[in-house]
């Protein structure tokens, strides 16, 4: 027959086992998910600068344009 143990005993046990397995796993997900979150901002301001880029294109094309009509649009698109 198996001797009783306490639940005490097991969390007593198993508490300095789980903080040594769980404590790594954890810094390792927060250090995952800090380092996603800077290559995601950085992705965000690399595409809000090409996209500034090509508005400014843009614009400068419409007003080289503008400048060559003399400043009227033409009626037909």
């Amino acid at each position: 027959m198996l001797p009783v143990v306490p639940p005490f005993l097991v969390g007593v046990i198993a508490a300095p086992l789980a903080k040594r397995v769980a404590k790594p796993l954890v810094r390792g997900v927060i250090k995952t998910s800090v380092g996603l979150t800077l290559e995601v901002k950085r992705a965000v301001i690399e595409a809000g600068e090409e996209i500034q880029g090509l508005t400014a294109l843009a614009a400068a094309e419409k007003m080289a344009s503008s400048a060559r009509t003399g400043g009227v649009e033409s009626a037909v698109r």
